[in-house]
């Protein structure tokens, strides 16, 4: 037979908003989870979604209905980090903004350990450490991942990201944890500093040590004003200027080999008033030779640091604040930048010269009949030249695409004819290549360069049908056998 009881009252009402999922009867969290903030009812609530045919002795009987006067006043939201029941963090107090720390970054952290028993096992107020790296227990890591900055949190640990089945003995003024030991910690996420990879190989790497304003940046070419202090790894300072006289800050324009490449990558990735520390290897300082600088000499195969504040900048004009004469006059300036950059046999810098000159007249439709024949010239001349570059950098592909592009606008054009026949023989496409050099000869029958090419793709021809003649021949011989 069942029975009807009604449960009601205020120590109740908390009871049950303190508790979670699980650590109640079935009924309240299936009720709970329909209600919404100060909403009043009244829950009936079967035996098999309360304490079924077992009851709650002395209170409750066997098999018996309940019914409970529920008011929703609050809820505090609880999240499960891991997914797997390991970590449940509760927010107490709410962080700033939305960024949350990532593996590389540096936080600040204070916390408090307590085991189930209420028993405070370890405590640090203002301890740093690397995400990636951890601190004391996994779920210290795991955690901060998830928080804002400024936000005050409980942990509820499982052993799995605690200390598992071996426990931790006494350290310091660290208490014991025991094997198997379930821990709850109190964490706030102080701030965090974060560091990022400069470049994709890892080798210059920036910590900020104070945020910048807005979201402009410098760009290439751009005129940047720093505080600057660069030192070795024992500490000894190279290099000072700006820290203590704004007058006399260390000046530069980026993209111009003024600086060590490191720096000059770092800088344009830095906000205005942004303060970084930048490590930088070797491959990006002053590489394999020693280097006496303003202060101190700089060993061979050093790496640097760099602590650096970005005070200002102007950059460089973009192509749509520019009139149609400035566009021209620009591309035709960075064409001839990269041309003194080719002939140093700086191929790389002088490909992003080209690009950029192709970039500034790319879109001609507001152009005068006169501007727009001034920048096909100047666009086809930036479009062979970075291709040069291309072939140079063994980058075929692009050199390729270059060369249709000018193809596009001149389909009798035969330094593109040319230079993509170059590519497509080191793409071994010979059939391509064949076909563009025979164009380029139809149209200049007496171009040397064409003519070497041309008996150069003859040898390759020979050479690949020999190899595809062994090839098969030895495939025959061994189906025979």
């Amino acid at each position: 037979m069942n029975r009807w009881y009604s449960v009601t009252g205020n120590s109740e009402r908390e009871e049950m908003l303190h508790r979670r999922k699980g650590q109640v009867i079935q009924g309240w969290d299936e009720g709970i989870k329909t209600m919404k903030k100060g909403e009043n009812a009244l829950f009936t609530i079967p035996p098999e979604l309360a304490y079924g045919v077992s009851g709650s002795p002395p209170t409750i009987p066997p098999n018996a209905t309940l019914q409970f006067d529920v008011e929703l006043l609050s809820w505090t939201s609880v999240k499960d980090i891991c997914k797997d029941g390991g970590i449940f963090k509760r927010i107490l107090t709410e962080g700033e903004k939305w960024e949350n720390p990532k593996d590389p970054d540096e936080v600040l952290v204070n916390y408090e350990v307590r085991l189930e028993d209420g028993k405070v096992v370890a405590k640090s107020d203002g301890v740093e450490f690397t995400v990636s790296e951890g601190h004391y227990c996994p779920a210290l890591s795991k955690a901060v991942k998830s928080m804002k900055k400024g936000e005050k949190v409980i942990l509820l640990v499982k052993p799995q990201y605690g200390f598992g089945e071996k426990g931790k003995p006494v350290r310091g003024d660290e208490g014991a944890v025991p094997p198997n030991a379930s821990l709850q910690i109190t964490l706030e996420l102080v701030s965090w500093k974060t560091v990022s990879d400069v470049t994709s190989d890892k080798k210059v790497i920036k910590k900020i040590l104070k945020e910048g304003e807005g979201f402009e940046r410098p760009n290439e070419g751009a005129v940047v004003k720093l505080k600057l202090i660069g030192k070795l790894q024992d500490g000894t300072v190279f290099f000072e200027k700006g820290r203590d006289n704004e007058e006399k800050l260390f000046e530069f324009k980026t993209d111009e080999e003024q600086v060590i490449d490191g720096l000059d990558k770092a800088v344009m990735t830095m906000k205005k008033g942004e303060a970084a520390l930048l490590t930088i290897a070797p491959e990006y300082a002053f590489g394999s030779s020693e280097s006496q600088q303003e202060l101190a000499v700089i060993p061979s195969n050093s790496t640097v640091y760099y602590e650096v504040e970005l005070v200002a900048f102007d950059k460089e004009k973009e192509s749509w604040d520019m009139s149609t004469e400035e566009k021209i006059e620009a591309a035709g300036k960075k064409k001839e930048e990269g041309n003194v950059l080719f002939k140093a046999g700086k191929y790389a810098r002088a490909s992003k010269r080209y690009e950029k000159a192709v970039k500034y007249i790319e879109y001609d439709s507001s152009f005068s009949d006169e501007e727009k024949k001034l920048s096909k010239t100047l666009k086809i001349a930036s479009l062979l030249n970075n291709a040069a570059c291309k072939l140079k950098l063994k980058e075929y592909k692009d050199a390729e695409k270059l060369c249709t592009k000018v193809l596009d606008i001149e389909s009798t054009n035969v330094k593109a004819l040319y230079r993509r026949a170059q590519a497509s023989i080191q793409l071994t496409d010979l059939d391509l290549a064949e076909i563009d050099i025979k164009k380029a000869l139809e149209v200049d029958p007496d171009n040397r360069e064409v003519k070497l090419e041309y008996r150069n793709l003859k040898e390759k021809v020979k050479e690949y049908n020999k190899k595809q003649a062994k090839f098969y021949g030895n495939m025959f011989s061994l189906t025979k056998s």
